[in-house]
């Protein structure tokens, strides 16, 4: 066992995680530096993929908008679920994070008159979305992130390492995590009294999703097990167009804001659907589309529908859309017809660890920013492109809650932290079967897509439940040996748990969360009148 001792440890290096340790190492002086966890290596994770743009409501350059406009459209899309204050106070900074993204050296889209150009996505009453090289918006934030972290002297990466475990001692407070070197098989207790969990969704535990393989619910997975309160499991947003590839772990993503530019959902006999299900049509709430394309597909015999961009026009859809029509050359898909096959795929998690407003969790020392943490900005569904936005603020705040608080590392460890580290002494040096792993990890996928999905049974949930059971007992009975897939297998299994079970206990549908069974679908026409009435109760 090794160990070490920093100021700050951030465990994930997306795009909150990379801007915290940037604006630290800017406005605090850290002896014992900052330390930034990755699992893989850096520009490895969600938010490189992110497309859409960021959120930024600036009046006084984007005359029609107004932060009462994003509050209202934030809560209407999130079904009143959400927290006011959040929704509030992340509006009023987003002029602040876009301002302060500028100055790191980001630089978004501008308009022929080299003003800052705003694109309209679903739900969104104006355009207000800044983006970055069309559909680049995520790599290009985390290039520039991670290019200027080279110019601070105090912080730290590792890579190719996963946190295991939260040291907490007896007084519940945090004062570190054990880390796994999985290339180098070596163990490591890193202490520190301010943690940050930043390690993106649970994308992994569904056959269908927009997250890299990377994405297995760790982060909220140790928050858990270490006894931090977490909240809106239920709540799995399903992307409505990701590009429709069976051999993909990592379904590419099709933005919404090329619906925001006028691209149109057509069933495979051509029949545009979308007005049918929501008067918003192709620009409803993710939520509502979902439905619609899983429905409108079972009426075509079908998985997928296409996404008709001739209205934009091929040639200007190529040169907005650089991201998505690489994409489509990589799989083979010929746009000159106009058509992109599409379907629904996990893509973003608005439940994890619960957080105050200063990114604080119910554990004392320990702090959670971006996706994993369940902060009250997105309620029942996230609006569009407040994603990148929500990790941006956070971790701006989360800078001033840690300049007010005590950044030297833990000088002892009481008897529980030693128990903790003299756990991962016991464990086996023998070499993993990981096709053993595999295989469970594929019968969840299959458990939670087909039961834990878009639509949502009591019998199924039940159904998800039991299985998951099951699994969790094979591990268990497996030999404990050193294995990254072992831990995020057993992660994704506490994450699928705690989103079945939260899924079984609302029984009413709302948002991203819907019940088929307490809507009374029992037919294809049924289910559309269902979605035609939520989408009425949503519009109110």
């Amino acid at each position: 066992m090794k160990y070490s001792k920093y100021n700050v440890v951030i465990i994930g290096s997306g795009i909150s995680g990379l801007y915290l340790a940037n604006k630290l190492s800017q406005t605090i002086d850290c002896k014992d530096g900052i330390l930034i966890i990755t699992k893989e290596e850096l520009f490895s994770g969600s938010s490189a993929l992110a497309q859409g743009g960021i959120v930024s409501v600036i009046p006084e350059i984007n005359k029609t908008d107004s932060i009462e406009s994003h509050i209202n459209d934030t809560i209407k899309a999130g079904c009143g679920l959400n927290d006011l204050n959040v929704v509030k106070f992340v509006s009023e900074k987003s002029s602040t994070v876009a301002q302060e993204l500028i100055s790191f050296g980001v630089e978004f889209d501008k308009t022929d008159k080299n003003k800052l150009s705003f694109a309209l996505e679903g739900a969104h009453s104006h355009p207000r979305i800044l983006h970055a090289q069309g559909d680049s918006t995520g790599r290009v934030i985390e290039k520039t992130l991670c290019e200027h972290l080279k110019t601070c002297k105090n912080v730290e990466l590792y890579d190719n390492t996963m946190a295991l475990e939260l040291l907490v001692d007896s007084g519940s407070v945090c004062r570190g995590v054990i880390v796994y070197n999985w290339k180098n098989n070596y163990y490591e207790a890193v202490y520190s009294n301010n943690i940050v969990i930043a390690t993106g969704g649970i994308g992994q535990i569904y056959k269908n999703t927009t997250n890299p393989a990377s994405s297995t619910g760790d982060g909220i997975a140790l928050a858990y097990r270490a006894g931090a309160k977490v909240e809106n499991m239920e709540f799995v947003q399903f992307h409505p167009t990701a590009l429709y590839c069976k051999s993909k772990k990592t379904m590419p993503l099709v933005s919404e804001s090329a619906r925001g530019e006028g691209a149109k959902l057509v069933d495979l006999k051509g029949n545009y659907f979308a007005k049918s299900y929501s008067h918003l049509a192709d620009l409803a709430p993710r939520d509502v589309v979902a439905r619609a394309i899983v429905n409108q597909a079972k009426l075509t015999d079908s998985e997928y529908v296409n996404l008709d961009i001739s209205q934009i026009g091929i040639e200007k859809f190529k040169k907005r859309f650089p991201t998505i029509t690489s994409l489509c050359e990589e799989n083979n898909i010929d746009l000159s017809d106009g058509l992109i096959p599409v379907t629904p795929a996990e893509h973003y998690f608005m439940g994890g660890i619960k957080t105050d407003i200063n990114s604080k969790t119910t554990i004392n020392n320990l702090y959670a920013i971006g996706e994993c943490a369940s902060t009250g900005l997105h309620g029942a569904n996230r609006l569009a492109s407040n994603s990148l936005l929500e990790c941006a603020v956070f971790a701006h705040q989360l800078c001033k809650t840690l300049q007010k608080e005590k950044l030297d590392p833990p000088k002892k460890n009481d008897e529980q932290i030693k128990r903790t580290i003299d756990k991962y002494s016991l464990i086996s040096s023998a070499v993993a079967d990981d096709n053993f792993y595999l295989e469970l990890f594929e019968q969840l996928k299959e458990t939670m897509t087909n039961n834990v999905g878009i639509t949502r049974t009591k019998e199924g949930l039940e159904k998800a439940l039991e299985k998951i059971a099951t699994i969790k007992q094979k591990l268990k009975n497996n030999i404990t040996v050193q294995s990254r897939l072992r831990f995020e297998l057993n992660n994704a299994l506490c994450c699928a748990q705690l989103v079945a079970s939260a899924a079984l206990k609302r029984d009413s549908s709302i948002g991203s969360h819907y019940r088929a069974d307490t809507n009374m679908v029992t037919d294809n026409n049924t289910e559309k009148e269902s979605i035609q009435q939520n989408d009425k109760l949503l519009s109110k």
